[in-house]
């Protein structure tokens, strides 16, 4: 029998908070997470600088796609999680964060770790 190769989570939690925070002056925004519509889909592809293949994670039938905004602006994107509902849990297929936050000049902190608490 071939050893399985475990794959663990690969993303980072910069904060716990009960919304999300702006990393340059700390003001805080509450957020809300609504289900990606067809619409957005545009917003949230590589062209855009997202990573992954939200509109393929968008077609699958067993899947839904979350996204988290800012309370009164829900045009701007701040990150996406795909979820899938099972028996006894539910599977995190993927998760990220706005190009604009990542890495050292991120807009906002604590978007992972909302998108991971709703899951």
């Amino acid at each position: 029998m071939k050893n399985k190769k475990e794959i663990g989570l690969d993303f980072i939690i910069d904060k716990l908070t009960n919304s999300i925070e702006n990393v340059v002056t700390g003001d805080s925004f509450a957020t809300e997470i609504s289900i990606l519509n067809k619409d957005d889909l545009e917003k949230v592809s590589k062209a855009h600088g997202w990573l992954f293949d939200w509109k393929s994670e968008f077609k699958n039938p067993s899947r839904d796609t979350y996204k988290l905004t800012i309370v009164n602006n829900s045009t701007i994107i701040q990150g996406l999680v795909s979820l899938e509902e099972k028996t006894d849990h539910v599977y995190m297929h993927l998760l990220e964060s706005a190009p604009f936050n990542k890495g050292k000049t991120k807009v906002y902190a604590g978007v992972l770790g909302n998108l991971v608490a709703y899951a």
